[in-house]
């Protein structure tokens, strides 16, 4: 017969001196206590994974999209588009898979540390984050509520990335755009430097109100 106690299998034999006998099976068993994921070999051994939270892949991407990007703390991840997927693989092993916003962004060491501290506090103890380099990140990837934040945090928001087929004609002169200022809305605006306080923004000024401003380069 075979019977279940406290989360491990057991299989009793009748007919000894107390009646029954007791055999735990070689293989793990998983049981759920009191909402905490346990895992029983052999009935020594169990390691707790959450006491509060399961680990689930709905549950770790909630916890994921809260993690705020270091250089755009006004954005998260999420909202950033850098948080590519969330999964958990057959060991139980909550995967995060993340897009930097350039090759060689310095950020990214930044990135899997905050991620890996939010969800371990979370209660996801064993977690791996990965980086995605293929697609390429676009900026078209940044939500509504991104670029909206972008705007009330005196940062113009890139315009739509214009997809071609075939042959890209590069040229050496700066890219004429229209940029509208996020201080007071008028599109006069120029480029100061193609390059900001990250690689990613350019300096701009405003022509109407003469005020400074950055802008996320359409990538």
């Amino acid at each position: 017969m075979t019977a279940t106690v406290g989360g491990t299998r057991a299989t009793t034999e009748s007919g000894t001196a107390s009646g029954a006998r007791a055999t735990t099976t070689s293989k793990p068993v998983m049981a759920t206590v009191s909402g905490t994921r346990a895992t029983t070999a052999s009935g020594t051994r169990a390691e707790t994974v959450s006491g509060t939270v399961t680990a689930t892949v709905s549950g770790a991407r909630s916890v994921a999209a809260t993690v705020t990007d270091p250089e755009l703390p006004m954005l998260t991840l999420d909202e950033l588009g850098v948080l590519r997927s969330v999964a958990e693989d057959d060991d139980g092993r909550v995967v995060v898979s993340i897009t930097p916003t350039y090759t060689g962004c310095p950020a990214m060491d930044a990135m899997r540390d905050d991620l890996e501290h939010a969800l371990r506090d979370a209660g996801y103890a064993d977690v791996e984050i990965r980086t995605v380099l293929a697609p390429a990140w676009s900026s078209d990837w940044i939500s509504e509520s991104g670029r909206r934040k972008l705007a009330e945090a005196g940062i113009a928001p890139p315009g739509s990335v214009r997809r071609r087929t075939g042959p890209v004609p590069l040229t050496l002169g700066p890219t004429v755009s229209r940029v509208v200022c996020p201080r007071c809305g008028s599109a006069d605006t120029e480029e100061v430097s193609r390059f900001s306080a990250t690689a990613c923004k350019a300096l701009r000024r405003c022509r109407s109100c003469a005020e400074p401003f950055e802008h996320v380069k359409e990538i």
